[in-house]
């Protein structure tokens, strides 16, 4: 995103307009909950594009959030929106739209686990959205070892890919199948596989959802002309 103006614009959340539900409260992690408080709207000159400045009351311990959203301006985009939020939730509650729910749901509990720096379980948590993630992808094999080869194999995974996915697998093991003289998992080591599975989740997932968007913007203006 190169200017504000291009909030909205090709990506972001389906809909005409903001939708609450989308709003944690960063104080009492209450969602959905908020009543509009104010309302400020910048528009683009020559265009139908606005930005709007929303501050929202939460409803249910009275605290506030500043919110920047705008939807697209082109037709073909219609029924795209996106947002920004101040102050945003220092726990992670959300899982993009376009991923499965297992594997949201165990990408959220690894970062959890890590902001708590439960180092072993965010290790474990961290394996299991990498093992549903690949056999959302028809991975086979009777262990995680084969299943990331046969990814690998049918070029799905990149080498460097594969490298760093055995290296989660491995960390993982040694958190799931504790050996007491092999210590504690490194919060360093915990901290880089996690990061690598965001990669990979954006490789598989986020990065196919962005080029459908793209395509069906492409084919909404060729279809306007």
């Amino acid at each position: 995103m190169n200017s504000w103006w291009d909030l909205g614009e090709g990506y972001g959340h389906r809909g005409h307009e903001l939708e609450v539900y989308q709003l944690t409260c960063p104080f009492c992690m209450e969602r959905g909950k908020f009543a509009l408080e104010h309302r400020a709207v910048k528009k683009k000159p020559n265009s139908s594009k606005a930005l709007f400045f929303d501050t929202f009351k939460c409803g249910n311990c009275a605290g506030y959030v500043m919110v920047l959203w705008s939807a697209s301006e082109f037709g073909s985009f219609d029924g795209l929106y996106d947002f920004h939020v101040l102050p945003w939730p220092m726990r992670l509650e959300q899982f993009p739209d376009h991923w499965p729910e297992a594997v949201g749901r165990y990408w959220l509990q690894a970062h959890r686990s890590a902001k708590d720096e439960n180092w072993d379980a965010a290790a474990v948590m961290a394996r299991s959205a990498l093992q549903v993630t690949l056999r959302g992808h028809g991975a086979e094999g009777k262990s995680l070892k084969q299943e990331i080869d046969d990814l690998a194999a049918q070029g799905v995974l990149p080498p460097h890919m594969k490298e760093w996915a055995h290296e989660l697998r491995e960390l993982g093991n040694e958190s799931a199948h504790p050996d007491p003289a092999a210590g504690k998992s490194s919060a360093d080591d915990v901290r880089d596989v996690i990061q690598f599975l965001d990669f990979l989740l954006q490789y598989l997932y986020s990065l196919p959802h962005e080029i459908e968007q793209y395509r069906q913007r492409r084919g909404g203006k060729q279809t306007a002309v």
